[in-house]
């Protein structure tokens, strides 16, 4: 039976679980199972060594509000051996200066506690000024944005999940 994969999000708008659930849908069968980042406590994050983290990017540049509140408890926890793929909501055109930051910022602090990052993602067919998700040309994880470009989130997963499955071995 293939390892579980665990799903982190926190939302506030709503998009941000819709991605995680056509991610999980995309995935097929119960290999991903969702959790609500604001229910969520250390030891659901250390019981698999799949991880998936889904974060929009708030206000200008910040977490979203569950995530904020969960950050600090990320720097008790050893991500050493855990490969972790990372995805953002944004708006590139209304914030095209901090464009996927919460991503970019979960991303650093879970790579300084040993985290593996996988599914790096092209930057091509963005509009933005700048991001902190964007590490040698590429975004750290998955971004989307409903409000500009929503007619590419479905393909974008799709690509995204495929490429995942490769890099994960499931």
């Amino acid at each position: 039976m293939p390892e579980k994969i665990r799903l982190f999000y926190g939302t506030t708008t709503g998009k941000t679980l819709d991605a995680a659930s056509m991610i999980k849908d995309a995935f097929g069968g119960d290999t991903v199972t969702l959790y609500d980042i604001s229910e969520t406590d250390k030891e659901d994050l250390t019981g698999a060594a799949l991880l998936i983290i889904g974060c929009p990017t708030w206000d200008i540049g910040q977490l979203q509000s569950d995530w904020d509140a969960f950050f600090p408890v990320l720097g008790d926890i050893d991500f050493t051996g855990k490969k972790i793929a990372y995805f953002g909501t944004g708006d590139q055109v209304g914030y095209s200066e901090n464009f996927q930051d919460a991503m970019g910022i979960l991303e650093a602090k879970i790579s300084e506690r040993g985290g593996t990052t996988l599914g790096r993602w092209p930057a091509d067919g963005y509009d933005f000024n700048a991001s902190l998700a964007v590490k040698n040309g590429k975004f750290v994880g998955l971004a989307l944005d409903d409000d500009n470009q929503s007619r590419l989130t479905d393909k974008r997963i799709k690509d995204w999940v495929a490429q995942l499955k490769k890099e994960f071995g499931v």
